[in-house]
């Protein structure tokens, strides 16, 4: 589900994605090459800080040159296209699932709206908003419809700094959507519920996956920088050191008087607390008594040594990194990327599949 999509002209567009937060862009460019997917090009600059907060472009030059900039890098230098996907923030979107009555798409539309409006802290006169029908109720009398609504203030911002930085704009599409694209396998055993904990430089956003489709979505204050900085007024150490040791050595043998686990431990009880919460929320909504299958982080925060097996142990859960390769047909066709900076492309990744699949 995307917004604003564009009619294609040619047969086979070449759509790159891009991904803009508050504090970087990223862009990936994945396209098909016999059978095989093949990863075209990808970069990653930073954005000063104040530049854009919580989703909102405060100074469009300047992100506009930060563009710009990333399509230079020598990592990115074989993307060969202006069109993208771009990303829209997860804290400014209101995903849910609705249930209407079973009726036709086009009667569909006004009881939509009316539930949409009955359950959004926004007015649709404040949004653009889309939706799409899922599966029926087994006993055929109800519908279960996705629907999305993002602020008109932070999707036209996002058209004018591309337009500025000389890009096309084929779509818009929320994080989440992108990151389940990217993580969530498409072939996986039906009726499995994924729980995506995506820990980004200024917030961590919550995930709630149905097999491919986004259940719910919300977003904390946790991040990375609050464990950086953290760590770093713990162990007087700058803030490039910090994320060195939370990455090399991070939260391993936690129990030994580890001084970076004594220095995230309260924040890390947090994450747990609202990792907990979450999950509840979940089964309360949806009254499955399996709830959460797995848990699947990504973003820079994941990268932390041990954080998968601390929170898999406190949370009782399967708890993984995810790998944003899963539904790509690479073979042996990946990147000189790593790991740890593979999960910082997740939305980006995910934003490339839909561009090299647009239209289908």
């Amino acid at each position: 589900m995307s917004f604003l999509n564009k009619n294609i002209i040619n047969f086979e567009p070449k759509i790159i994605g891009l991904d803009l937060s508050d504090l970087s862009v990223k862009v990936f460019q994945v396209e098909k090459d016999g059978g095989h997917d093949v990863v075209r090009g990808y970069g990653s600059v930073d954005i000063p800080l104040g530049n854009i907060d919580d989703g909102r472009i405060i100074n469009e030059s300047i992100v506009a040159e930060a563009i710009k900039s990333v399509l230079k890098l020598p990592s990115a230098k074989k993307i060969n296209s202006n069109k993208v996907i771009c990303s829209l923030p997860e804290s400014k979107a209101f995903v849910r699932i609705i249930t209407i009555p079973k009726m036709s798409e086009d009667e569909a539309k006004e009881a939509v709206k009316w539930e949409m409006e009955a359950n959004m802290p926004m007015s649709l006169a404040e949004v653009y908003f889309d939706w799409q029908f899922l599966k029926v109720d087994s006993d055929g009398k109800k519908q279960h419809v996705l629907t999305v609504a993002v602020s008109r203030e932070i999707v036209d911002s996002r058209m004018s700094v591309l337009t500025l930085a000389g890009l096309d704009a084929y779509s818009l599409e929320v994080e989440s959507i992108a990151s389940i694209r990217s993580l969530v396998n498409s072939e996986a055993v039906r009726g499995e519920i994924s729980l995506i904990v995506d820990l980004g430089a200024r917030r961590t956003s919550f995930i709630i996956a149905d097999d491919v489709v986004p259940y719910f979505t919300s977003s904390i204050p946790f991040s990375s920088e609050s464990m950086n900085d953290a760590i770093s007024k713990t162990l007087n150490l700058s803030s490039a050191d910090a994320e060195k040791v939370k990455v090399n050595n991070g939260i391993v043998n936690a129990g030994d008087g580890n001084p970076i686990f004594n220095a995230v431990s309260p924040l890390l009880e947090n994450l747990v607390t609202e990792i907990m919460k979450t999950m509840d929320f979940y089964g309360e909504m949806s009254k499955r008594p399996k709830g959460v299958n797995k848990i699947i982080l990504c973003g820079g925060g994941s990268s932390m040594k041990g954080l998968a097996e601390y929170l898999q142990q406190r949370t009782k859960k399967d708890v993984s990194v995810g790998s944003p390769w899963i539904n790509l047909k690479t073979v042996d066709k990946l990147p000189t990327i790593n790991k740890e900076t593979s999960v910082r492309y997740v939305t980006a990744i995910g934003l490339a599949i839909r561009g090299m699949n647009y239209g289908n």
